[in-house]
């Protein structure tokens, strides 16, 4: 585990530094540049239940505003301060703020109907993810739902020329973090917003 500057614990420090000087463009190429992730909006109507949601990793908030477009009461939460910036000036009127994986110790006990994850897990180190799969499980209320998901990266770990960490890791990693749950979603898939391969969990705590 690693302690960022104010003590806020982050899986990664170059990738937050990516995120936070390059906040701008990124918020822009996920709401503006690339599809909507169609994929995953129809896995969250098919799983999820009316209620409270919790996503972590919200970035530009794109996904946090069609959850609140669907009727949920949504709260996100990401690492980056520049990028939660973003997403309050584009979707104002939903509640975001600061919260880092693998600890999420800003968000306490606090519980949710559903808690959604999209492709956050790769940029943590490969011995955190396990712990941050577990705190997610943690979030989900008795008879909730989670979504998790990671962009796939074969081999080896790698970093892009932004210096993003991608770990490389197998889905048993999550799924060994997740105790009793019900897994009801369990595939790779190719993400229709990026383009890139992705793997999707989605798993029912018991109620």
């Amino acid at each position: 585990m690693r302690v960022w500057p104010g003590g806020r614990l982050m899986g990664d420090r170059e990738t937050l530094a990516a995120y936070d000087s390059a906040a701008g463009s990124y918020a822009a190429e996920w709401e503006d540049d690339q599809d909507v992730p169609t994929d995953l909006y129809d896995l969250l109507q098919r799983f999820f239940t009316p209620g409270s949601v919790i996503e972590i990793g919200c970035g530009s908030g794109r996904d946090a505003a069609w959850l609140a477009a669907q009727g949920y009461a949504v709260t996100g939460f990401d690492a980056s301060g520049p990028l939660l910036e973003e997403a309050r000036r584009r979707h104002p009127g939903i509640e975001f703020a600061v919260a880092t994986l693998p600890g999420l110790s800003e968000i306490g006990v606090r519980q949710a109907a559903s808690v959604l994850c999209e492709t956050v897990l790769m940029h943590l180190p490969a011995d955190e993810i396990a712990p941050a799969a577990a705190r997610l499980y943690e979030l989900v209320e008795p008879g909730g739902t989670l979504h998790v998901s990671w962009r796939v990266t074969a081999g080896a770990d790698l970093r892009d020329p932004a210096g993003r960490l991608y770990s490389a890791f197998e889905p048993a990693l999550v799924l060994g973090a997740l105790g009793g749950a019900a897994v009801l979603y369990d595939e790779e898939q190719r993400s229709a917003s990026s383009g890139k391969t992705v793997h999707r969990v989605i798993a029912r705590r018991p109620g």
